[in-house]
Order: structure tokens, then C-alpha cells, then sequence
């Protein structure tokens, strides 16, 4: 990160506590929820030096009610949302937009976003370095990318792989076997 000016707020979600940071350009982190205002704050500082809390700026107040929102069941659109994501790199930014492209409640993979920026199958492990060091998790919804196959692959944020399947599942995606045909009357 460079040495402007990074402001921070906590906040409260249905889902926990998450964080966000933003500089005059946009949103630099986002931290997705724990179950501290404490917790999250020291994730968030990990990666923000020289942060300091302030108030939300009106767009980033509107960025929080839109996290709210999502993390109440609503389906929630980031693609509009601003981001500072200065000293990303390049290659990285090309994956993060190509990511922001996908959709509430539909998935892809690593590979199929690979082949999107015009990559072949062997960028899918850069692309799934990209996810990992995504700053702004859920506004660019590395949570939608998924390993080959569907399956659910890695995710870095706290909570692991459960925390993905929990967003998943919160956008009506269900990962797994399909539902028998025939319920079991229990008997």
C-alpha cells in the first residue's frame, strides 16, 4: 500500500462483525465477519498500515448498508462499488474484474475465469492466488470461485471453506449431492 491517508470502520452484520477500509480513491480492504468487533478490527490492521478509524464517507455508508443487507439474505450487487486497488497487481486486477463479473448466486471456476481473461487451464492456480490475496473479499465475490468440478476449493478469510459454503448457501447456491427424489418418511 502506499503511504496516503487509509481510514477504517467496524461494523456490525448479521453474519458478525466486518470491517472495511477506504482511501479517497475508494474501498482498499474489506475484512469479512467474525465474531468480534476486536477480532475483525486486528485482521483488518494486518493489512492496512497506518489505518485509522473514522467515520464512513457517504459512499462507503452506502457500501456498509449494501454488507448489511447481503449478510440479511438480500441479493446485493458490488460491481458499482468503488475500489482503490492501487498496488494490486496488474494481472491480479484483470482477474478482480473478471471476478466482479459474476453474478448473485451463480458460481464459476477457477479455470472458466482463466479462460475469460484469455488465459489457458494452466492461469486457474493464478487465479486462485488471485482470490487468496483478494483485498476487498464479497465486494469482489472471490466466494463465487469455485475448484474444478464445483467443488469448493480454498478460502482464506476466516471460517475457511465453511465460510465460502455459508455465503454460497446465503445466495441459494447448493454445493453437493442433488436431494433424493423421495423424501424418507422417517419411519
Amino acid at each position: 500500500m502506499s503511504d496516503k491517508a487509509h481510514h477504517y470502520h467496524i461494523f456490525e452484520t448479521a453474519g458478525g462483525y466486518c470491517g472495511i477500509a477506504w482511501s479517497e480513491a475508494g474501498i482498499t480492504r474489506f475484512q469479512l465477519p467474525t465474531s468480534s468487533a476486536q477480532s475483525t478490527e486486528r485482521l483488518l490492521l494486518r493489512r492496512l498500515s497506518g489505518g485509522r478509524p473514522s467515520r464512513p464517507t457517504p459512499p462507503v455508508e452506502q457500501a456498509i448498508a449494501a454488507v448489511r443487507r447481503y449478510f440479511q439474505g438480500e441479493q446485493m450487487d458490488f460491481s458499482a462499488v468503488a475500489l482503490d486497488l492501487e498496488g494490486q497487481d496488474e494481472f491480479f486486477r484483470t482477474i478482480y474484474a473478471a471476478a466482479r463479473r459474476v453474478g448473485w448466486g451463480h458460481t464459476t471456476t477457477y479455470g472458466a475465469l482463466a479462460k475469460e481473461i484469455g488465459a489457458g487451464p494452466e492461469v486457474a492456480r493464478d487465479v486462485g492466488q488471485a482470490m487468496a490475496k483478494n483485498p476487498v473479499a464479497l465486494i469482489i465475490p472471490c466466494h463465487r470461485v469455485l475448484a474444478a468440478g464445483g467443488k469448493i476449493g480454498g478460502f482464506s478469510a476466516p471460517g475457511g471453506s465453511g465460510a465460502k459454503m455459508r455465503m454460497l448457501e446465503l445466495e441459494g447456491v447448493r454445493l453437493g449431492p442433488p436431494e433424493p427424489a423421495q423424501q424418507s418418511l422417517g419411519f
